[in-house]
């Protein structure tokens, strides 16, 4: 707005020295407030809202089997240039990775665990790696605005269905990882093999193009080539 000559002269009196950064504040509040409620929005677009439905029996046994199995995260391989390829997906995504997990240790640890979790399940691990990012921003305790947890935004109804009943665990890396893998590994097999619906069965979305192809995007991000 042009300043007019008793504007600029109240200006100078004195006589408008706060309104200009009262209004200046107000206005930035203002956007601040708008920019919060659209920043929340785009994550409620994304997060983990998988729906408790029927199951068969046999398919809710063998959920729970999987999770339950007590072995420690450690990979076997049937030789040396497997093992190589391994270590070198295992540096390469620890670079990668180092902006989001800047603890070393934690790092690494992450993503032995992602490897073995997603060889278990049938998945790449590329593919867990973007399901993640958009998930979770790699955030080991997040909690969607629906209540999904951590990693893999599990939803807490499934420690109930098949696990113990304690909702808390889906905070444990394994754990949390194992139910995400599961889960998916679960709705791939009854969409028959059709990522694109099990994506969007995974996200309560099933149908829309939106998650599953910001899934789809971020999978060819984390994918190693040797």
């Amino acid at each position: 707005m042009p300043i007019t000559l008793a504007r600029r002269q109240g200006i100078e009196s004195g006589r408008w020295r706060y309104a200009w950064p009262t209004l200046s504040l107000f206005r930035c509040i203002f956007i601040f407030g708008i920019f919060l409620y659209l920043l929340a929005n785009a994550c409620q677009v994304f997060a983990g809202n998988q729906k408790e439905e029927a199951m068969a029996d046999s398919v809710r046994m063998a959920l729970s089997r999987a999770i339950s199995d007590p072995r420690p995260p450690i990979p076997q391989f049937i030789d040396i240039k497997e093992r190589l390829a391994y270590l070198q997906w295992l540096g390469d995504m620890s670079d990668r990775l180092a902006k989001r997990i800047s603890d070393r240790q934690v790092r690494i640890e992450f993503l032995r665990t992602v490897w073995y979790e997603a060889r278990r399940a049938g998945l790449d691990p590329a593919l867990v790696l973007g399901l993640i990012q958009v998930e979770s921003a790699f955030r080991k305790y997040a909690v969607s605005p629906v209540g999904a947890h951590g990693y893999m935004q599990v939803m807490p109804f499934w420690a109930r269905v098949i696990g113990d009943g304690d909702r808390s665990k889906l905070f444990h890396m394994q754990t949390n990882l194992r139910f995400g893998c599961s889960i998916l590994r679960m709705y791939l097999d009854m969409e028959k093999g059709d990522l694109f619906l099990a994506l969007g069965r995974y996200n309560g979305s099933r149908g829309r193009a939106e998650y599953p192809n910001s899934v789809l995007a971020s999978w060819r991000k984390w994918e190693h080539h040797l």
